[in-house]
């Protein structure tokens, strides 16, 4: 299992990237003296997950983060109310995704393997800013920085100051006209740039290519073909309780699926991993439990890769892994809050 990534998941799914403007001239940019107000900071995040939906566009893809950095071609299409996308890696093994609506196909040519799911869009941004129950401005305070370039295109500049220390800041690039995201960044308690992603190059409002993203998912001769099923669930379901809460953090899907959707069972039913995504509308943290196994899992652990925060654990026969944009802190309260509920 490869736990969904933060910045790059946050805008794959509806796009993003890095080449990007240098962070003082962005830190210098003046402010206004008081912050924006509740409607006009939802008036503004809703611009932006529209023209994400509703926008054609294709570009590159550049995000850095942790001292590496990786690209990807994108193309996003839409079709009355259908969208299709392709997402090309350009670093590293040669992969493919495709995606029309809700169903995903991930394809890695050089081993011949094709990966098929069912995929909603929580948990991922901006579709979170859509949920009128999560107003970013009782976490956030928002900002208007005025305009800079990205990509060739002017973008006006918004700022999100997180209002405690469960959650990092955010500087978003929105394209002027369209509202579309051109660039984002995350930032840490220090003001530091944790990671980036921006297009380097992006086109916008180009002809709908509708029959390349649908061939592609089709032209499955020779790989070997996954099917993943995704079975919506809840927490409590599955005999858990996340017994205190993390501020401002509110549950926005949970999912059961098999432990590894590349290895199809030999005799039996493969293992279940339990997928709990929790956000405050901006960003989101991911918590998988699957049942604890010494062959695979060895001491507890915790990693960072530029704001991306991993800790994994074990909790009785379980093992828990924490994935989100959050501070350690964070991600270790939500674990420790994780509680297994009694028969």
């Amino acid at each position: 299992m490869n736990p969904a990534r933060s910045l790059l998941s946050l805008l794959v799914v509806a796009f993003a990237c890095a080449g990007f403007v240098p962070t003082a001239r962005a830190q210098s940019a003046p402010a206004p003296a008081s912050a924006l107000g509740a409607g006009e900071v939802r008036a503004w995040l809703l611009r932006i997950h529209e023209a994400a939906s509703r926008r054609n566009f294709q570009g590159t893809f550049v995000v850095s983060a942790g001292g590496t950095v990786s690209s990807a071609r994108i193309a996003h299409y839409c079709d009355g109310s259908n969208q299709y996308e392709r997402v090309d890696a350009l670093d590293g093994e040669m992969r493919r995704v495709f995606r029309h609506n809700s169903t995903v196909h991930t394809l890695w040519p050089q081993a011949r393997l094709a990966v098929i799911e069912q995929r909603d869009s929580l948990g991922s941004f901006p579709a979170l800013l859509h949920d009128g129950d999560h107003p970013i401005i009782d976490h956030y305070e928002v900002r208007a920085l005025g305009t800079e370039r990205v990509a060739g295109h002017e973008a006006n500049v918004l700022l999100l100051m997180p209002r405690d220390a469960h959650r990092f800041g955010h500087r978003l690039w929105a394209e002027r006209e369209t509202g579309l995201l051109l660039r984002a960044e995350v930032i840490g308690e220090r003001n530091e740039v944790l990671e980036s992603a921006a297009f380097s190059d992006v086109a916008l409002g180009v002809k709908a290519q509708t029959a390349s993203v649908r061939q592609g998912m089709v032209r499955l001769d020779g790989y070997r073909v996954v099917r993943t099923t995704l079975v919506p669930t809840r927490l409590e379901d599955e005999g858990w309780t996340l017994r205190v809460p993390v501020a401002g953090f509110r549950p926005v899907s949970c999912v059961r699926r098999p432990l590894d959707s590349a290895v199809p069972a030999v005799s039996e039913a493969p293992p279940q991993v339990v997928q709990s995504i929790w956000s405050d509308g901006l960003t989101h943290v991911s918590l998988f439990i699957e049942p604890y196994d010494a062959a695979r899992h060895g001491k507890a652990m915790q990693t960072a890769i530029g704001a991306t925060h991993t800790m994994m654990r074990r909790q009785g026969d379980w093992w828990v892994t924490g994935v989100g944009d959050v501070p350690a802190a964070t991600l270790k309260s939500f674990i420790g809050g994780l509680e297994r509920r009694k028969p």
